[in-house]
């Protein structure tokens, strides 16, 4: 199946115009807070959230809003999550009404999210004042300005868009995300908005988005805190004409994949930027038992703070990722394993059986200095694999947090 990058992130599929601005949630005026996307025509909808039993306002409000399976648009603030606030319910439904409102639908058909900092009241006035400015300058290119617009901590926009190929008619995925610290497998504080122009039923995309979710978004950690708002969201327009996917089968399975790609590549994106982070780690576990256990150790081994702090220093300290290994549960047998270190500067054995080998500390320094790392753990006993990214452990992911919320 030929999958093709292309530019132009949420607003990619057809149908689909995004805004974003500094309404004035956030101090710094040079940092833009509130972000929309809208579909020209009503979506179908599917959505995963956090796992956290603390929970924001939005994630309450979009659940009902969508528990029809249909949306049109999506309306975000970062700088407040709208969390642990007594009138956070209120503040979400007032968000969604306001857009529904400058929009002209009805306010069940808005998505509504929030990402920031947790237990501070979020004020709707600057959101009242915002949302018609949103609604005057949407526009195909406005994209990035959104993407910008939902980032709290990330030093960088994530967006990401491809077509490809369904009922012979060109389909396009296009995503945006943030997500930088309080990042932890089963979603974290972490937002990705999707947008499809193919056309597919609820009941598969639900279906797909759980399964892909589960080999991307669930696969990262970045400090091992499960957050408050994380939340998924793809909006399918059926723009592009393709016969509806409304059963496994072939065309499930190209969308399937796209839409992993898609997921992938922004998972990788919020790991390499975590928080401080100078690193992008990534675990890859092979020839084990099962799927669960596998992703399991790929989890543990990224989440390890003391792998994580011995990337950072370039450290080849192989004992710590067996550790990780170790301490992670299922069956499987640790005198089997073998372990590698590679980057674009080659790849080095560190482990065989369960025990140390002997290696060269200067080509391993050399290869773990560059900024990307794969940790490859062969387990050498089934044909389960599966992958996990993260990031090293810095002297500034620290700082970063030990001020964030004043």
């Amino acid at each position: 199946m030929d999958i093709k990058k292309i530019k132009g992130g949420i607003c990619a599929p057809q149908g689909f115009k995004a805004a974003g601005i500094h309404a004035g949630i956030r101090k710094n005026r040079g940092r833009k807070d509130l972000a929309l996307i809208v579909s020209d025509i009503p979506c179908t909808v599917a959505a995963v959230y956090t796992q956290n039993k603390v929970f924001g306002a939005p994630i309450t409000v979009t659940k009902n809003n969508i528990k029809d399976g249909k949306a049109q648009a999506v309306i975000c603030n970062s700088g407040n999550a709208n969390t642990c606030n007594a009138d956070g319910a209120e503040v979400a439904e007032q968000m969604c009404a306001i857009t529904a409102q400058a929009l002209g639908l009805i306010k069940e058909d808005i998505i509504v999210a929030s990402t920031g900092v947790i237990g501070l009241p979020l004020d709707i006035t600057p959101i009242q004042k915002g949302v018609p400015v949103l609604v005057d300058i949407l526009s195909r290119e406005g994209g990035h300005a959104a993407a910008q617009a939902i980032m709290t901590t990330d030093t960088k926009e994530k967006e990401m868009a491809v077509e490809f190929i369904l009922d012979n008619k060109p389909c396009r995925i296009g995503a945006i995300a943030k997500g930088s610290g309080m990042i932890h497998p089963n979603m974290a504080t972490m937002l990705s908005f999707i947008t499809t122009d193919a056309a597919i039923s609820q009941e598969m995309l639900s279906t797909v988005l759980k399964l892909v979710v589960d080999d991307s978004f669930n696969m990262v950690s970045v400090d091992g805190d499960t957050s408050t708002n994380d939340m998924v969201t793809i909006m399918a327009n059926g723009l592009a004409g393709n016969r509806p996917i409304i059963a496994p089968g072939d065309d499930l399975n190209s969308f399937s994949e796209a839409l992993r790609r898609v997921a992938i590549a922004m998972a990788k994106k919020i790991a390499a930027d975590g928080e401080g982070a100078t690193r992008l780690l990534e675990c890859v576990v092979m020839n084990g038992t099962d799927m669960k256990t596998v992703r399991a150790i790929a989890k543990s081994v990224i989440t390890s703070s003391l792998t994580k702090a011995a990337m950072f220093g370039s450290d080849a300290n192989w004992g710590r990722i067996l550790c990780a290994v170790g301490y992670t549960e299922g069956n499987f047998d640790v005198d089997c394993i073998d372990v590698f270190l590679s980057s674009a500067k080659g790849r080095i054995a560190v482990c065989k059986d369960g025990a140390g080998l002997s290696f060269s500390e200067k080509k391993a320094k050399t290869i773990l200095l560059e900024p990307e790392i794969r940790i490859e753990i062969d387990m050498r006993q089934g044909e389960a694999s599966a992958t996990a990214w993260g990031c090293d452990l810095t002297y500034d992911y620290v700082r970063i947090n030990g001020d964030y919320r004043t």
